[in-house]
């Protein structure tokens, strides 16, 4: 099943000004994306793998066909030297040619030196299918303002993304064979190939047991430390392999809200995965399933309409939690405590509420047909909330 990604007319139209840089994880559609500006946004394209031999020789040679008006490069962030190279080549052809960048790694992370690319480009980080996406939500959220929730025919959608993840191969065929396959190859490749492409590890073994760890700490507090005495490696080793994984879009982390208005408590983040279907226990995954769609409306703020959104969560040195804050411009916006049935309304939620002025508050359930207003707190059905959101 094909759909038309929910980035691709945006990547379309900042082409038309500067090179398009697209990340995300292995296989979350970087590729169909990149191809599916054919024919709709460009009559023209020519595409190249550098992880394949062929294509590899004609990239180092710039051979690129005169009549393509769009290059696309995939996964050349392995080649070394790879911002040096395209720097030239877009300085050289950019009235020529229009350049898009997808790779599986953060691209993001090559701003500085001498050679930066800074100024050239558009990046954008590409998620997988959310509910929004997945039902064809048009009203986009804007910040400071409530979401944008509707009532929504109650569809079998959210089990079946909640089951298979958001990833298209899994998500459509909704199949359980296809998914224990798909899992099994793509964390293979992950390890096999992606990493070691670009990352020396002189232990791969160890950093494959690290990522099985991972989905057992989803939604608690991340010690780096306690990971050091589980694998019997440095600190700084754990610390590393962590920051691979997160920029190869394996996991990331949250962090906790700090300000100065009240006493925060400035430690561990929280990590989650962006395959949430690894996970077995059911509460995890949904929470998991809730902080993926939000740090996918906090990234397209940031990558789209240029707002500094981010994602955290609330803990105060009382150890009152909530779930998820998320601010523009360091500014609370909205918060969200995900509960699996429970619609008495979080204590915690009312006191971050209040303490930090936050301008909504929501109370998600996994629970269909929930939608009411208590004490200030909107307590709502996960359906109606994810799809209100990008």
């Amino acid at each position: 099943m094909l759909k038309n990604r929910y980035l691709a007319s945006s990547v379309a139209e900042d082409l038309k000004r500067k090179m398009v840089f697209v990340g995300g994880p292995r296989q979350v559609g970087k590729t169909t994306l990149a191809r599916g500006l054919v024919g709709v946004h460009f009559k023209e394209v020519a595409y190249f793998n550098w992880d394949k031999k062929e294509q590899r020789r004609q990239i180092m040679a710039s051979a690129w066909p005169a009549s393509a008006k769009l290059i696309i490069l995939d996964e050349i962030h392995k080649f070394k030297k790879w911002k040096r190279f395209i720097k030239g080549e877009y300085d050289t052809l950019k009235d020529r040619h229009r350049f898009l960048i997808t790779g599986s790694s953060r691209l993001d992370v090559y701003r500085k030196g001498g050679d930066s690319l800074q100024g050239r480009y558009h990046y954008y980080r590409l998620h997988p299918f959310s509910l929004a996406e997945m039902t064809g939500r048009k009203k986009k959220p804007e910040p400071f303002r409530e979401l944008p929730i509707e009532s929504i025919h109650q569809g079998p959608d959210l089990a079946i993304l909640e089951k298979f993840g958001g990833f298209p191969e899994p998500l459509f065929s909704q199949n359980d064979r296809t998914l224990r396959r798909w899992r099994n190859e793509r964390n293979e490749r992950l390890f096999r190939e992606d990493i070691l492409d670009v990352e020396i590890i002189r232990d791969l073994g160890k950093m494959q047991v690290l990522s099985d760890m991972l989905p057992s700490k989803v939604g608690a507090l991340l010690s780096v430390n306690a990971i050091r005495e589980d694998l019997e490696i440095s600190h700084r080793a754990a610390s590393h392999w962590l920051n691979i994984l997160e920029a190869f879009y394996y996991q990331f982390r949250i962090y906790p809200f700090a300000r100065a208005s009240f006493r925060a408590l400035k430690k561990e983040p929280k990590l989650y995965l962006w395959d949430w279907s690894e996970l077995q226990d059911e509460a995890a995954r949904f929470e998991n399933m809730v902080a993926s769609h939000l740090l996918k409306l906090a990234h397209w703020l940031h990558d789209r309409e240029g707002h500094d959104a981010k994602l955290y969560f609330l803990r105060d040195t009382s150890k009152r939690e909530v779930d998820f804050l998320l601010t523009v411009d360091e500014k609370p916006w909205f918060a969200v405590e995900a509960k699996s049935q429970d619609q008495a309304v979080s204590p915690n939620l009312r006191y971050f509420r209040d303490k930090l002025k936050i301008p909504f508050s929501y109370q998600v359930l996994r629970k269909e047909g929930i939608d009411s207003l208590r004490n200030g707190v909107r307590v709502i059905s996960a359906d109606k909330l994810l799809s209100a959101l990008i």
